[in-house]
């Protein structure tokens, strides 16, 4: 079991995200990371990180809200509001999944709507 709990190591990989950081994401992905969302779906670290390096240079700035967390043995969703460029917002469930080795092993992310 890894010292840092799911919830922190989800919180971290949100962080780094917002930060645009891909070395330290690229430390925190799995070998056979599977990322998945609303458009795509991807599996292995190298094409984890061409989707993320992707989106981060289509973002001018990517704000990163965490709105709440649930986390359980191996998982942690957290519920976001993610503002691009000052100007999109998008309401977001990652459901983040850690392996044995404290490494991210897969995230799904679901988009939402911003209204309660």
């Amino acid at each position: 079991m890894s010292e840092l709990s799911n919830k922190k190591i989800g919180l971290s990989y949100l962080k780094k995200y917002a930060e645009k950081d891909l070395n330290s994401i690229e430390e925190m992905f799995s070998e056979d990371i599977v990322l998945r969302d609303w458009k795509i779906r991807v599996e292995g670290k190298e094409n984890a990180l061409k989707e993320t390096r992707k989106n981060f240079a289509n973002a001018d700035s990517i704000q990163i809200e965490v709105l709440s967390t649930y986390e359980n043995k191996d998982t942690v969703a957290a519920e976001l509001k993610i503002t691009v460029d000052s100007t999109e917002e998008l309401f977001v469930v990652d459901v983040i999944t850690i392996n044995s080795e404290g490494k991210i092993a897969s995230i799904r992310a679901y988009l939402g709507r911003g209204d309660n």
